[in-house]
């Protein structure tokens, strides 16, 4: 089976199927992906959701199963093949799981939702993933806990307990050797964004410049678009931030030094010195960027450390 890329010219759209082993689409699987794509699901939600029921599919192949006969019995044992996709190997050392809990309990909710959706279409029978359960078994209680503590709660019966992990946020020193890494205004406007304001790359690679606000405001307006050339998507509706001078003068400094004059675009992070110049840059770029400045990161010496509020980079 393949995940295969596409691209409806008509539209200028990316859409993702799943094929079989004859190359052709999966209906069932391709109807619920087009049912997320009228949702306006996000494009790397739709692409996470194909993967795991490529693999799902997978597991039925191996198995023998038919997609609409499938109980909870055999969705634990699909958490069992995620752990070990190729059950006929015995290793003779214990083994590290294939897959992460956090990966196989994402992976099972796709399962589930994906149930769901052809419950509702009458394809297949409902499938009994979640058990009922009252607020009393649990130690917190909201205020009004005695309103709706008779009302039952469904929770998933197939659910991996996950380790607790921290996320690890960059300290002052590390930004600033980030900062100090990059080759161009551009880099270091993105990098000093990304860490004042909190943004996340698809909200700061749809940036246009009629959201800025430099004239003594100093506001950025987030706004979700869906036809941005790059792919980049906002997941909030939209939200206002207040940033600081020191910020706006980096964002001044970038357009008045490199930022293209012969070209006509509202992107504010462009392609400045590779061709085509002027398109919008896309998150592979910024990829390639990050993967360079983490690489040369212990080299660079820090000299200046910023002031900014945020103390994290999404």
């Amino acid at each position: 089976m393949k995940l295969q890329k596409g691209w409806l010219p008509n539209i200028s759209k990316i859409i993702w199927m799943v094929l079989d082993d004859n190359f052709s689409p999966v209906k069932p699987i391709e109807e619920y992906l087009h049912y997320l794509d009228n949702l306006e699901r996000s494009p790397n939600t739709i692409v996470s959701y194909a993967r795991n029921l490529k693999m799902y599919w997978e597991f039925l192949q191996d198995n023998h199963y038919d997609w609409k006969e499938i109980k909870t019995r055999e969705l634990a044992d699909f958490i069992h093949w995620l752990r070990n996709p190729n059950p006929r190997v015995i290793s003779l050392k214990p083994q590290q799981a294939s897959r992460c809990e956090k990966t196989i309990n994402h992976a099972i909710t796709t399962v589930i939702g994906f149930y769901e959706f052809h419950s509702n279409m009458g394809t297949v029978r409902t499938l009994n993933a979640y058990k009922n359960t009252s607020f009393p078994n649990k130690k917190y209680k909201s205020l009004l806990f005695h309103i709706s503590q008779d009302k039952p709660v469904k929770s998933k019966l197939l659910k991996l307990k996950e380790p607790k992990t921290f996320p690890r946020c960059l300290t002052k020193d590390e930004v600033t050797q980030l900062i100090n890494g990059c080759n161009c205004k551009r880099d270091k406007f993105l990098i000093c964004l990304l860490y004042e304001t909190g943004m996340r790359i698809g909200e700061a690679l749809g940036l246009r410049h009629e959201d800025i606000d430099s004239t003594g405001i100093n506001e950025i307006n987030v706004i979700k678009r869906l036809n941005n050339h790059n792919g980049a998507r906002a997941k909030s509706g939209r939200r206002t931030i207040h940033v600081s001078k020191e910020l706006m003068q980096l964002y001044g400094d970038y357009l008045i030094e490199e930022y293209p004059e012969e070209i006509e675009s509202d992107y504010v992070f462009v392609n400045c010195y590779k061709k085509p110049i002027g398109i919008p840059i896309k998150k592979s770029n910024i990829d390639g960027l990050f993967r360079r400045l983490t690489k040369n990161r212990n080299k660079s010496k820090s000299t200046f450390i910023p002031s900014y509020p945020c103390n994290r980079v999404n």
